[in-house]
């Protein structure tokens, strides 16, 4: 597990911990605060090694000695949390304690939480900030980007396809957040953070996701607009895809698109993604739409098993989520999405 992480992941991982660190104060000039980014990267670095009392012996010292205001010691805690929490269950509290000193600094600092954290560790910052207004501060970091979320889409496929898709719903919110994070002048909310506000609020329990149900989220996210539809897959070779964007703020819907045809539904998702942005009159350069069409894959097999890796993650099953974003891989080698989730998770995997 070293090996794979160290060849795949090693230069991702010290880009994420420099912009983990890209916030160090203005007091520490010069050589001394680029030494303090690469000392917390080299930090961080154990945790993907799978080499946690390292890191946290690592990160420790530079709680103690380095950090010498409160933006070096949200950074430096915010490793310290995941090191404490990728050491095992008997570290857990540590880390939710590290947390717990993130809030009471300021939780707004550094746009926290990040992508690499682990689902448990997201939830666990979203039940500390909840009902305060350190819950939406990272979603509005800049006032000329819109925050957009994006609602699992519901599955209204008839005979097999209503089991087989199941996760698919999920797996569609996840690709089209991957792909509207292509776009600078959109904010996209963590799928996790959504999940936890719609199990918060019991928004869900009617199985269907509707425009009242969007807004009420939105509100609670902090997002200017919702995306929510569904998807109905009649047999193999026939599928429909709809997607409609609410304003929070007027809770009218503002864009609506539909796509039909073969169930290649990343194609179907980075295609939308583009028509949308034009529906929102949001620019996209000609490279930008390069960038949304790449990536996914076009087997609805790998597919299924990525969507299925996502639902496992949530539930803090990692091996499983592991070998679903594996297998996925192993049927498409160019599935770059799948490949990430398998690096993403490799640290939690015994």
């Amino acid at each position: 597990m070293k090996n794979f992480i160290h060849g795949y992941g090693g230069r991702w991982l010290i880009l994420l911990a420099f912009i983990a660190c890209i916030f160090v104060p203005m007091t520490i000039q010069g050589q001394d605060a680029k030494s303090l980014v690469e000392e917390l990267a080299s930090c961080q670095d154990h945790y993907w090694l799978g080499e946690f009392e390292e890191g946290l012996a690592c990160a420790n010292d530079l709680l103690a000695k380095r950090a010498r205001s409160p933006l070096d010691s949200v950074a430096v805690l915010e490793v310290l949390s995941i090191l404490n929490l990728g050491a095992g269950k008997e570290y857990e509290q540590r880390s939710i304690d590290c947390l717990k000193q993130i809030f009471a600094i300021n939780p707004c600092l550094i746009r926290l939480p990040r992508e690499l954290w682990p689902p448990e560790l997201k939830d666990q910052w979203y039940r500390l900030t909840n009902g305060t207004d350190a819950f939406t501060c990272s979603d509005q970091s800049r006032s000329d980007v819109k925050t957009i979320a994006i609602m699992p889409f519901d599955n209204h496929s008839v005979t097999k396809y209503q089991e087989e898709l199941g996760p698919i719903g999920k797996g569609l919110a996840e690709m089209f957040r991957i792909d509207f994070q292509k776009i600078s002048s959109l904010d996209v909310v963590e799928r996790s953070k959504i999940d936890f506000v719609m199990q918060e609020q019991k928004l869900q329990q009617s199985g269907a996701v509707d425009k009242s149900t969007a807004v009420k989220a939105g509100k609670l996210l902090g997002a200017q607009y919702m995306v929510f539809g569904s998807f109905m897959q009649m047999d193999k070779n026939n599928t429909a895809l709809m997607v409609r964007v609410v304003s929070v703020e007027t809770s009218e819907i503002i864009a609506s698109v539909d796509k039909r045809g073969k169930p290649d539904y990343w194609k179907f998702c980075q295609e939308l993604v583009v028509e949308l942005a034009e529906d929102l009159d949001l620019a996209l350069s000609d490279d930008v739409k390069k960038l949304i069409k790449e990536g996914g894959t076009e087997s609805l097999d790998a597919t299924k098993l990525y969507a299925k890796g996502l639902e496992f993650s949530d539930k803090y099953e990692y091996q499983k989520a592991y070998e679903s974003f594996k297998q996925a891989y192993e049927l498409d080698s160019s599935f770059v999405e799948a490949k990430n989730k398998m690096e993403w998770l490799a640290p939690l995997v015994s």
